[in-house]
């Protein structure tokens, strides 16, 4: 799925308590994506490293580290030890960052092998599933479809009924 609909999807569903939590969840949504390839695509705009085409993307084109700080990323491993650990810390959960294991959980099922599929149980395993890429227009309508409905539902509708 692409970042901005992984954001969105993070804030409609962990952020709805007031616009702080919107945006924590909004960012915790996109996170994952600008973790892992935000260094890479910065480096390319200063034109330090050159961008592959980007469809299909050719992953030998595309840095190793890349790939590691996409494993770190996109660990429902990784995520759980790091909810944990700030729920100790702060005594209570982030629940916005759960954000970021939705985004986890949405990129199993719609991502393939060959175009960065999601290693969600690193370190412990390296098994992925190649499922449907979210360019498909089975996936990438209804994503679309549903988030305009969804915010249009929460930030007009329920607002103007709210209201009366």
């Amino acid at each position: 799925m692409d970042f901005i609909s992984h954001g969105l999807w993070g804030a409609i569903t962990f952020g709805r308590k007031n616009r702080r939590s919107f945006w924590t969840a909004l960012i915790f949504g996109m996170a994952p994506d600008v973790f892992s390839f935000g260094a890479f695509i910065i480096s390319a705009l200063l034109g330090i490293q050159k961008l592959p085409p980007l469809e299909p993307p050719d992953p030998s084109l595309i840095p190793a580290y890349v790939s590691n700080l996409y494993n770190i990323s996109h660990s429902l491993i990784i995520f759980l030890a790091i909810f944990i650990l700030v729920w100790a810390i702060r005594k209570k959960p982030l629940w916005e960052s759960s954000a970021w294991g939705l985004h986890i959980l949405f990129d199993i099922p719609t991502h393939v092998h060959g175009i960065f599929p999601t290693p969600f149980l690193w370190p412990i395993s390296d098994y992925k599933i190649s499922g449907i890429p979210w360019t498909a227009p089975i996936i990438f309508i209804p994503n679309a479809a549903l988030l305009i409905a969804l915010y249009f539902y929460f930030f007009v509708y329920r607002k103007r009924h709210a209201q009366k």
